[in-house]
């Protein structure tokens, strides 16, 4: 007969309770999640006190003043019955400090087992809130492109990073007869506001391109007259589109108000900024837009590439409030600029992930990297001629 050890056995159990408990905790999670914790808990108790200084006195409300506000604030975020009940709540638990036996055996656990489950109640409903924020992340992902995609002589690699759950970066690449689309754009605000605003900008970006074939600057004057079609929508959005000609080697490029995109020269080795005029999406009305939106004619060769980004890349800081910077993306450009469009892809993500090191990202991060590989126009009427020759 063998006699296991049950204290060892019962050791085993709270490890393996302990372990599961702390799944994913570390030092820097735990750090990350008071910080987050505590910003939102500030925020709160400013939002709930509002003016501290009585306007009759001109003094400080006291701390009886201050309660009753942030309480108010918190019942404000409760539906009624809840609010009843945290209410009920409160008044059970001062009422224990007043009265004492049966009432105090009757209230107590009373008031506590009703906090307990109004708790519970806000719990479950966070989890069904995160379920549903996943799913809409995961439909989100899912209309991004490909990240590395071979269209038409053009190497597309991009990469993209929400700095919450869901994010209102935009990027897309759209394929059509005449050539190719590259849309990245950055909606103002962050979270599922953002995120949502970015789908329908994309729904309607890919009805426009399929429709009407536009130029990149009359792409933008169509979204910026959508988006200035509700009066009482105060978003904007700052956007880059290039359009890149069927066997052509050259692309159309307009820039509305967004970070200048890096070009790098295969025959000088040489980076430049494709900085040119524009506000961005629903600042001004299409008018004034129309007579500031520059678009231009970008030659495009053979070994050439061009980068796009959203300005979560260039304003990432790192633990000592630094910015990662446009200077810093130029230097990788002038450097990595002549490997594969997957290799800069992964350079620069390895370089911001060195930069910031353990600082979470507070802006959304996203680019992509578009390599030529279409063959000189000499050299492809010459091949041509030798086929039709044939």
């Amino acid at each position: 007969m063998s006699l296991p050890n049950e204290s060892r056995s019962a050791l085993t159990k709270t490890k393996n309770l302990y372990r599961a408990y702390t799944t994913g905790m570390s030092r820097e999670q735990f750090e990350r999640d008071f910080q987050s914790d505590s910003k939102r808990l500030k925020a709160l108790y400013k939002e709930a006190l509002g003016d501290v200084i009585n306007p009759d006195t001109g003094e400080e409300i006291g701390a009886f003043e201050k309660t009753t506000r942030l309480i108010g604030a918190l019942t404000k975020r409760m539906n009624p019955t809840r609010r009843l009940v945290f209410g009920a709540s409160i008044v059970g638990f001062g009422s224990t400090f007043v009265f004492s036996g049966l009432v105090f055996t009757v209230l107590l656990p009373l008031s506590f087992t009703a906090m307990a489950t109004l708790l519970l109640l806000e719990l479950l409903e966070k989890f069904d809130v995160k379920e549903e924020i996943d799913l809409a992340k995961d439909i989100q992902i899912s209309l991004l492109p490909s990240p590395g995609l071979e269209l038409d002589g053009l190497k597309i690699n991009s990469f993209a990073n929400t700095a919450s759950d869901v994010g209102g970066d935009y990027v897309d690449v759209i394929e059509t007869e005449a050539g190719i689309y590259y849309i990245i754009a950055d909606v103002s605000g962050k979270g599922l506001s953002a995120s949502l605003y970015m789908v329908r900008f994309q729904a309607l970006v890919h009805l426009l391109v399929r429709k009407l074939n536009p130029t990149p600057k009359e792409l933008f004057l169509e979204l910026n007259d959508y988006i200035k079609s509700y009066r009482t929508d105060k978003t904007f959005i700052t956007a880059c589109a290039a359009f890149f000609p069927k066997d052509e080697n050259y692309f159309q490029y307009v820039r509305a108000g967004h970070n200048p995109p890096i070009l790098f020269r295969a025959k000088t080795d040489s980076t430049e900024l494709l900085q040119t005029p524009g506000f961005a999406l629903g600042m001004t009305r299409t008018k004034r837009l129309e007579s500031f939106l520059q678009e231009s004619r970008i030659p495009f060769e053979a070994g050439d590439t061009v980068l796009f980004y959203t300005d979560g890349v260039n304003e990432a800081r790192n633990t000592r409030g630094d910015e990662f910077g446009l200077q810093r993306l130029r230097s990788l450009m002038d450097i990595y600029g002549s490997l594969e469009a997957s290799t800069i892809v992964g350079k620069i993500q390895s370089s911001v992930e060195n930069f910031i090191g353990e600082m979470p990202t507070v802006d959304d991060i996203t680019y992509s990297c578009i390599k030529s590989y279409r063959k000189p126009q000499q050299e492809a009427d010459e091949e041509a001629e030798v086929l039709s020759g044939e």
